[in-house]
C-alpha cells in the first residue's frame, strides 16, 4: 500500500471568533473554543479523509497543558504518532478569525515543533509522499529535517513553506529547493516570494529554481497548477465560507492523497478544491472521512465538470 509521510506539527488550534481584528484600546466580545490543529495534522487528515494512502503523522508531542490536550486529542481519535514525546511543554495558536472567515494567527512555538536527529531515524525511508512545512525550518532543529530528507530523498516530496517562507534563511529554503519539491503557496504567499502579482508567473518562476510541479492556491478562484505539462487553472467548488483556518493544510492533503492513487495532478488538484471547500464551511481545519463523504455526494456533478 502507498505510503505518505507527515513531518510537522500538531497544535492545540484556540479559535477565537472577533467581530474585528482588534486595535489598540478596543474592547471586543469573542467566542473562543480550543479544537486540534496544526499544519501536518491537517494535512495528514485530509489525505486520510480523502483518499486509500496508508498515512504516518511525525508530529512530536510534548508536555504542559497544551501537550496533555493534543495526547488526548490525537488518543481519541486513534492516532499514535511515529516519535516519541518530546521534552518541554507544547505551545499553542490563537486563530483570530473575522466574520468573513479570514484568520490571522498568533503561535507560540513549543515542543511540537522541534525534531531529534534520532526520531527521524526511526521513521520508514520507503515513502512514496512526504509532506514538510517551512514553519519547523525555522526551529533551531530545522537543519536536521533537511539533513534526514537529503540522505533519503523522497520519491516525491511536498513542500508547503508557509506564510513566514521570506523569513526562513536562504540557506535552508535553497536546501530545500534542491529536493525538487512539489512548491504548494498561496497566491498572497507566491507573490511575497517572486514579488509576481501574476500567479502564472509566479508558478513559472518558482518551477525554474526547483524543477518541481507548482501548485497557488487562489481562494475562490481555484488553484493554479504548473506542471512539465504547462499551466492549468483549476476552479474553484463554491462554498459558503465560514472558517479558512487549515483550507491550505488540507488543500495539500487531498493533493497528495490523489497523487498516491494515480492521478495527474491537474485531477488531483481539483478533488483538493472540493476538500477544501468541505474546510472553510465547517468550524476549523480538520477534515473528516464522514465530512468528506458527505461534500463528495453533494458535489458529484461538480466533480465530474470538464475543468
Amino acid at each position: 500500500m502507498t505510503r505518505l509521510l507527515f513531518l510537522g506539527s500538531t497544535v492545540a488550534d484556540v479559535v477565537i471568533r472577533t467581530p474585528a481584528l482588534p486595535a489598540p484600546g478596543d474592547d471586543l466580545h469573542i467566542r473562543q473554543q480550543a479544537s486540534l490543529g496544526g499544519c501536518a495534522f491537517n494535512a495528514f487528515r485530509a489525505a486520510q479523509a480523502t483518499g486509500t494512502a496508508q498515512c504516518l503523522l511525525a508530529s512530536p508531542v510534548g508536555g504542559g497543558i497544551w501537550g496533555d490536550f493534543v495526547r488526548a486529542a490525537l488518543s481519541a481519535r486513534g492516532i499514535t504518532s511515529a516519535v516519541p514525546p518530546a521534552p518541554g511543554d507544547n505551545g499553542c495558536c490563537y486563530c483570530l478569525v473575522t466574520p468573513d472567515g479570514e484568520r490571522s494567527f498568533l503561535c507560540e512555538h513549543g515542543a511540537e515543533y522541534r525534531f531529534r536527529r534520532e526520531w527521524l531515524d526511526a521513521l520508514p525511508t520507503d515513502a512514496d509522499g512526504v509532506y514538510l512545512c517551512g514553519l519547523e525550518l525555522e526551529e533551531s532543529t530545522g537543519p536536521v529535517l533537511l539533513d534526514w530528507l537529503e540522505a533519503h530523498p523522497p520519491r516525491r516530496l511536498y513542500f508547503a513553506p508557509g506564510p513566514r517562507l521570506t523569513r526562513l534563511h536562504p540557506t535552508l529554503m535553497a536546501r530545500a529547493v534542491a529536493l525538487s519539491p512539489l512548491f504548494h503557496l498561496s497566491e498572497v504567499e507566491a507573490a511575497q516570494f517572486t514579488r509576481q502579482d501574476n500567479p502564472a508567473r509566479a508558478a513559472a518562476m518558482i518551477r525554474q529554481l526547483t524543477l518541481g510541479d507548482v501548485v497557488i492556491t487562489l481562494g475562490s478562484r481555484g488553484a493554479y497548477v504548473l506542471t512539465e505539462e504547462g499551466g492549468t487553472l483549476l476552479p474553484a467548488c463554491p462554498a459558503l465560507v465560514r472558517d479558512t483556518v487549515g483550507a491550505g493544510d488540507s488543500h495539500i492533503g487531498a493533493i497528495m492523497a490523489g497523487t498516491a492513487e494515480g492521478l495527474p495532478l491537474p485531477q488531483a488538484v481539483r478533488r483538493a478544491n472540493l476538500a477544501a471547500a468541505a474546510v472553510v464551511s465547517q468550524d476549523g481545519g480538520e477534515l473528516t472521512r464522514a465530512a468528506w463523504d458527505i461534500q463528495l455526494a453533494a458535489h458529484q456533478a461538480w466533480m465530474e465538470e470538464t475543468p
